[in-house]
């Protein structure tokens, strides 16, 4: 039976490290930290409470995590490290900031983990999904609902005419891949002798990581807007 494990849950987080760590005898391979939401909306209707939820869940808990398996690995010599962002770590979108905010924080905290842990024999791998399918829209409806007052919103108007439809019926693209597309990129950094330190899944990952290194901002603002 897996250990509970809530990233918004410290004891949670301590519990299930040292129930895993007892059953391996203290060993650990590899971690994949992929517990994560989103709350949707836009910027100014997103309560402080709201963001700092998310960062928990999405970020904070994931450090929290990371420290608790480190000695384990470090003291076998070697481990793998294997973070889930988002092509939203790469590209922001609108009314989705504080899921944007949480990936673009794990993209960097990647990035130094990474050259931290160079000489320990631990990687440090970036796994960067687009669009997936999964619950993911039907759980941030729910977190709307619970942290979004959008009748008291400036907004309300544009609520009602577009935002409220954007948000129970999807934006952007409407092709979704399976959650094998995932599975199968993990496997690759579970095996491979020295793993990437990022391995991008699906279209729209790989043409956005193009589209920020050679747009301007403004072009690449105009390009988001339209998604």
């Amino acid at each position: 039976m897996a250990p509970r494990l809530d990233y918004q849950d410290t004891a949670s987080i301590a519990a299930a490290a040292q129930e895993v760590l007892g059953h391996t005898g203290g060993t650990l391979d590899a971690v994949f930290h992929n517990g994560a939401y989103a709350l949707p909306g836009p910027l100014e209707d997103i309560p402080t409470d709201g963001l700092r939820a998310q960062f928990e869940a999405n970020f904070l808990g994931w450090h929290d995590l990371t420290r608790a398996l480190l000695p384990a690995m470090r003291a076998q010599g070697g481990g793998r490290i294997l973070l889930n962002s988002s092509v939203l770590g790469l590209v922001g979108m609108k009314w989705r900031g504080p899921y944007v905010a949480t990936k673009f924080a794990l993209e960097g905290y990647a990035d130094v983990l990474r050259m931290e842990m160079a000489e320990t024999g631990i990687h440090v791998v970036l796994i960067e999904p687009g669009p997936i399918e999964t619950a993911f829209r039907r759980n941030a409806i729910r977190q709307f609902d619970t942290w979004v007052d959008w009748k008291s919103s400036p907004r309300r108007a544009q609520y009602e005419a577009s935002l409220l439809d954007q948000l129970h019926k999807g934006g952007g693209t409407k092709t979704q891949w399976p959650a094998s597309a995932v599975t199968d990129a993990v496997v690759t950094a579970l095996e491979a002798r020295r793993p990437k330190p990022r391995y991008r899944i699906t279209t729209p990952t790989h043409v956005m990581s193009i589209a920020r290194r050679l747009l301007p901002t403004r072009a690449l603002d105009w390009v988001l807007s339209k998604g």
